[in-house]
Order: structure tokens, then C-alpha cells, then sequence
């Protein structure tokens, strides 16, 4: 099964040679999962040459430093892609970045939280419970990296996953095969440490000292949520 991961964005240039690009970070999350899944990395960004529906079996979402309101030309294509793969029934999910877009591309809404930056890790409620989200779980825990939200869910949008911080931390759209994640399961707890390490100075000092403390000592449901990605792609294969 041929996953397209569009590339819209990478991690600081000073953590790449450590830790790698988002395209490796979801290669390394899922693969362990599946012996199915192959991987091409697709360039999404700024200057995309985006492939049509009929070349890919699976549409995987990347995040990024961009923002989803902030007019780049490349973002109205991209969503253009996301209601094309829906109607062509190829399953695709998004990360952080992608959740957002993806939710926009199907009549949501995104805007920069009131609350601030989401980092560290964070734990979610388990709302809704799908074929592919196995072995179930009524709460999980994951490393978060963000200070946009979903504050509007499309029309026929079901909420998987929620905080009080993020109420609408993982979407499943009615529009076709299509879920996406605010978390970031693809981060190990050293690569986040070394972002937040990194960006600091953009973080109130409580904050920054209570998101480096979980990540340090708590315990993140990562592979849990890669076996339900993986097993949504393998579940709606076309």
C-alpha cells in the first residue's frame, strides 16, 4: 500500500542530522506496524507539484511552522487534494499541521488558541471509538506541539480524542476515509525535548519547566496511536 506523506514543513535545521525529517519521523512511526505500508516523500511545500489521487493508496499529512489561516499559496491546492482523495475513497490522515488543514479543507475552522502553546506531553479522552482504533483505550497520553486549534469541527465531523486544553485532538470526517491528530505521536521525547529546548524563549518559564519535566518523565501512548494509523490505512485500502 503506497502512502504519499506531503511534506509541509521541516523541523529546525539544527535537530535534522539527529533526528530526521517528519517524512523519516511517520516512516519510523508506522512501519514496525505493517509490512504493507510503503513510503514516498512528497514536497507539499512552497512550490508543490501535487500527485493526483489515482497515484497514491493513502494520503498522510505532515506537520508544520506554517499556519493553515496564513494565505500561503500553497494551502488552498493541498486542501483542493484532501476533498479529491476523500471522493476517490483513499484514506488520509493528518498530523498536527494536516489535522488542521484537513478539518479546514472540510468546512472547519482553525484559529490560534486563547490558551496559549500546548507542549510537553499531554493526556486526551477517548470520545469515540472506531474499527481501527485497537487494542481501545479510553484515555491516552502524547507529545503536543501547538498553539492552533480546531475550535470549529466540520459539518458531520466526529471528535475521537479531546482535552480541556485541545477539545478536538483527533477528528474522524464523515466526507470520506479521513482522520487527523493534533498530538504528535512521530516525536520521540528527545527530539521533543530538544524542539522546546530550542524554542525557549517562546514559552513562559512555568511552562517551559512543566513541558520539559513530562517529557522526561512521562510515559507516551506513541506506538499505541501508530498501530491506529496503520491499521486505518490497512482497513481502507482501495
Amino acid at each position: 500500500m503506497r502512502i504519499a506523506i506531503l511534506e509541509t514543513g521541516a523541523p529546525p535545521a539544527a535537530l535534522i542530522a539527529a533526528h530526521g525529517d517528519y517524512p523519516r519521523m511517520l516512516e519510523r512511526l508506522l512501519a514496525p506496524h505493517s509490512r504493507r505500508l510503503s513510503f514516498v516523500a512528497i514536497k507539499a511545500a512552497p512550490d508543490p507539484i501535487l500527485p493526483a489521487p489515482a497515484e497514491f493508496d493513502g494520503l498522510l499529512i505532515t506537520g508544520s511552522p506554517a499556519a493553515v489561516y496564513e494565505g500561503h499559496p500553497w494551502i488552498e491546492p493541498l486542501k483542493d487534494l484532501v476533498r479529491r482523495a476523500a471522493s476517490a475513497r483513499r484514506p488520509s490522515v493528518g498530523i498536527c499541521f494536516g489535522h488542521q488543514l484537513m478539518a479546514e479543507a472540510f468546512g472547519g475552522r482553525v484559529e490560534t488558541s486563547e490558551k496559549g502553546w500546548g507542549v510537553g506531553v499531554h493526556d486526551y479522552e477517548v470520545r469515540g471509538v472506531e474499527d481501527w482504533m485497537r487494542p481501545a483505550a479510553a484515555r491516552i497520553a502524547c507529545v503536543a506541539s501547538h498553539q492552533d486549534q480546531v475550535v470549529s469541527p466540520p459539518p458531520g465531523a466526529r471528535t475521537l480524542a479531546a482535552s480541556d486544553f485541545c477539545p478536538h485532538a483527533a477528528l474522524s470526517y464523515a466526507q470520506g476515509p479521513a482522520v487527523s491528530f493534533q498530538m504528535h505521536p512521530e516525536f520521540s521525547a528527545e527530539y521533543a525535548r530538544a524542539l522546546l529546548d530550542l524554542r525557549k524563549e517562546r514559552f513562559a518559564q512555568g511552562l517551559y519547566d512543566a513541558a520539559r519535566a513530562s517529557l522526561l518523565t512521562r510515559r507516551t501512548d506513541s506506538d499505541l496511536l501508530s498501530g491506529w494509523i496503520a491499521a486505518f490505512f490497512e482497513g481502507r485500502a482501495p
